[in-house]
This record gives C-alpha cells, structure tokens and sequence, in this order.
C-alpha cells in the first residue's frame, strides 16, 4: 500500500456511508485500493468476466501522516462511492450507468461533508455547498459525453442537496432526510433524476 491514501481513510469512508445508508455489508473498499500513478486522478477500473466483477480502485497519492486536501479527499469519497454502488448492484443482479455512479458520488460527498459533518450546535457552513456544487471546475469540456455527465450530476445533486439543506436546521425533519436519501441511494436512474429534480 505504499504511496496509497492511509489506509484507514478509504475504510473510514465506506463505514460511514454504510452505516449512513443502511447497507449490507460490503467487501473492505481498502483490499481493492491501488495508488493513482503521475498525480493522476480518483479512476475506478471494473472488468467483467465469467466470475463476476473484478475491480480495482485508483486513488491520489497521500503521504501517511498528512491530512488530505478537500479535492483529494472528494476523489477520495467519489472511488469509495463507486466501489459500494458498484457492490451493491451486483449483489442485487441490477445494471447501473455512469451517469448514476457520478450522480451517487456527488451526493455522497455533499452526505459526508455537510450532513454527517456538521458542528455540534448543528450549523453548518453554507461554504460548503458552494465549493461542493457552485465553485467547481470540470476537466472535460462541455458538449463531450464526459463533460455532460459530469455537468449533468453535478446539477441533480445540486438541487437534491437544496432540498436537504431546508431540512438540516429542523431536527423534526432530519428522519425524512434520512429516508430521502436512502430512498436516493437504492433508486435506478430513472427515479434517482426524478427525486433529485423534484426537489
């Protein structure tokens, strides 16, 4: 595991999501962790073969005693997302897209660093979800498929996080955030895009 992130942050990351989402336990993200070569970025690699699926898991290189930056760290939460999505359908037999792998992994940023990190008096810096949604920059330009996808998740999880940003202050609500985004996590696509542009 030389040169790959700590190995307690991608573990860390995929208990919490775990738990956060109710989900059967899922193989430990870490035995699958490979270190992302050149400064190159987060890259989920699935092959399918007769077996099942064989998957490797491609992260920033993070020096072990060293915090992650914000940007590693989201690369950090986007490979895990992709990991347990991947795993959970699997299991369940069910296809998933692209566009869904990148759609959970935005809102499972935004469930990380705003719903689950909030400070103890329950505010949370609206900052947050300005960086997250708002003060991004894409690598792919627009009008490829790529650029698309990304622009396109981005955007949904954008307006679903708005909808849990009304909720967060009222501790009455926080029960049907909850189950709002756990309803999220386990819909196909289709639904996923509905939920999120009906918020």
């Amino acid at each position: 595991m030389n040169g790959c992130p700590p190995r307690g942050l991608p573990f860390e990351v995929q208990r919490r999501l775990t738990l956060f989402y109710g989900l059967d336990e899922a193989p430990d993200v870490t035995d699958f962790v490979r270190a992302a070569e050149d400064e190159r970025r987060e890259v989920v690699h699935v092959l399918e073969t007769d077996d099942g699926l064989e998957v490797a898991v491609f992260l920033p290189s993070v020096a072990a005693n060293a915090r992650p930056s914000l940007d590693a760290f989201c690369q950090i939460v986007e490979g895990v997302s992709h990991f347990l999505h991947l795993a959970h359908r699997a299991r369940r037999e069910l296809p998933t897209t692209q566009l869904e792998l990148e759609l959970q992994a935005e809102v499972d940023k935004y469930v990380l660093l705003a719903v689950l990190a909030r400070s103890p008096s329950g505010e949370r810096p609206r900052a947050m979800f300005a960086r997250l949604f708002e003060e991004v920059a894409f690598l792919h330009p627009p009008g490829t498929e790529r650029g698309e996808r990304y622009r396109l998740a981005n955007e949904l999880a954008a307006r679903l996080a708005l909808r849990i940003e009304r909720t967060l202050p009222d501790r009455r609500q926080r029960a049907e955030m909850r189950a709002l985004l756990r309803r999220f996590y386990h819909a196909g696509q289709r639904e996923k895009i509905e939920l999120a542009r009906a918020a």
